[in-house]
């Protein structure tokens, strides 16, 4: 599934409650804003885009409208319409700064966007739907556990660097947005996190606050039952 979001006085247009946000099904773009719309304290409604049924509901021509890439999620806020998360994120961050996901501190920032990219475009979009598909079937869980294995050894060296309690420092950020879902997937796939001890320390220092837990994208409305929590 997918989501489409809509956020209040603003509102996110991925669905609208006071703001709509539309995905689900790539799960990781979207609980990414999942967490920072919760962490911010913004209310918003889900409309949930089924990434397979009917042929995947991302590629009907209402959704095309929000969103030409045909990629969840979507927000529709403040009068706008914004895909991808990382792009959500930062707006979010710029209109309502409160808590800060990005660090003052020019080159903690940069470790943050450097983390959040990593992961966002560096792991996550080659166990998308649609990268799956054409790897085949037989191939889909080699192919996905070789990609988050290499991108794991890089995160793991550059978090070594960068971390205290969380990706960067000990504040929450971005880039900590970022890795829960990635991790959430990791396992999905049955990926061994043994070699990943730092990656797997901020995962479950980030899983005992509750932004995290209720933006879990196992306890989300439209996630499938055997997914569930």
């Amino acid at each position: 599934m997918g989501s489409a979001f809509r956020v209040p006085p603003p509102a996110l247009q991925l669905g609208e409650r006071k703001h709509s946000l539309r995905g689900r099904g790539s799960p990781q773009h979207h609980d990414r804003v999942w967490q920072a719309l919760a962490l911010k304290s913004i209310d918003y409604e889900t409309i949930p885009i089924n990434l397979i049924k009917d042929g995947g509901q991302q590629f009907s021509e209402e959704f095309q409208k929000l969103n030409p890439m045909k990629q969840v999620p979507a927000l529709k806020i403040d009068g706008t319409t914004i895909g991808q998360s990382l792009a959500i994120i930062e707006y979010l961050e710029e209109t309502r700064p409160t808590p800060r996901l990005l660090p003052q501190d020019p080159k903690k920032r940069a470790h943050v966007r450097m983390i959040s990219d990593l992961i966002a475009s560096g792991i996550q979009p080659l166990q998308n739907l649609s990268v799956l598909k054409e790897v085949g079937q037989e191939n889909q869980l080699t192919w996905a556990q070789e990609a988050i294995n290499f991108g794991f050894n890089a995160l793991e060296h550059i978090l070594q660097t960068t971390a205290g309690k969380y990706c960067v420092g000990n504040e929450v950020s971005m880039a900590d947005l970022c890795l829960v879902p990635q991790v959430a997937n990791a396992e999905r796939f049955k990926v061994d996190l043994t070699p990943y001890p730092t990656i797997s320390r901020i995962n479950k220092s980030l899983l005992a606050l509750e932004a995290f837990q209720v933006s879990h994208p196992c306890r989300q409305p439209d996630t499938p039952p055997e997914l569930r929590a």
